[in-house]
C-alpha cells in the first residue's frame, strides 16, 4: 500500500489523496484500512460494525472464502481468519478445524463470515445447517458463535439479527 499518496485531512479519521490513484490502489489501501478495523483489539459489539469492512475485503472474490472473526471473552478481535476456499456457489467447511482455530487463539467466542459470489447475501439452507453443525461443535468446548455474517455486493445480512442463532 502506498502511503505516500494520502495525507491526513482536516477531520481525524479523514485523509486526503495527493496524487493521482488509480482503482486497484484505491481498493488496496481500502482493504488495508479495512483490516486495520479488524485487527487484534477492537471491539466488536454489534455485527453492522464489521459489515463495511467485511464487504470490502470479501465481496469481490469469485469463490466462497468462509472466514472467521476469533474474539476474547470481550468480544475484542483476536484474529481475523480466511480459512476455507470453496467454488463460486459453495465452501466445504470442517467443524474438527474450525475448532482447532478457535482453540489455538484461545477464543471465548467467534463470528462466522463468508461471502456469496452471486452478490445475493441470502442465507442457504447449507448456510443455516454448517452454522449449527459449528455451533454444536464449538459449543462442546465452550466458545460461543455469535453471529454469521454472509457478504455480497448487495450488502450483509446476520444471522443473529434474522434469528437464526
Amino acid at each position: 500500500m502506498n502511503h505516500r499518496k494520502l495525507s491526513a485531512g482536516e477531520t481525524a479519521g479523514t485523509y486526503r489523496i495527493t496524487d493521482t490513484v488509480t482503482e486497484a490502489e484505491l481498493l488496496s489501501i481500502a482493504k488495508a484500512f479495512a483490516r486495520r478495523r479488524l485487527a487484534r483489539g477492537r471491539k466488536i459489539t454489534q455485527p453492522a460494525l464489521a459489515f463495511e469492512y467485511l464487504q470490502i475485503l470479501l465481496q469481490d472474490h469469485e469463490h466462497e472464502i468462509f472466514s472467521a472473526i476469533f474474539l476474547d471473552s470481550q468480544h475484542r478481535v483476536i484474529s481475523f481468519e480466511e480459512l476455507f476456499c470453496g467454488t463460486i456457489d459453495s465452501a466445504s467447511v470442517y467443524p474438527r478445524e474450525m475448532v482447532k482455530h478457535a482453540l489455538a487463539h484461545n477464543a471465548a467466542a467467534v463470528i462466522l463470515v463468508h461471502n456469496h459470489p452471486s452478490g445475493d447475501p441470502e442465507p442457504s439452507d447449507a448456510d443455516r445447517r454448517i452454522t449449527q453443525r459449528l455451533k454444536e461443535a464449538l459449543g462442546l468446548v465452550e466458545i460461543r458463535i455469535i453471529d454469521h455474517i454472509v457478504v455480497g455486493s448487495d450488502g450483509c445480512l446476520s444471522f443473529a439479527e434474522l434469528g437464526y442463532l
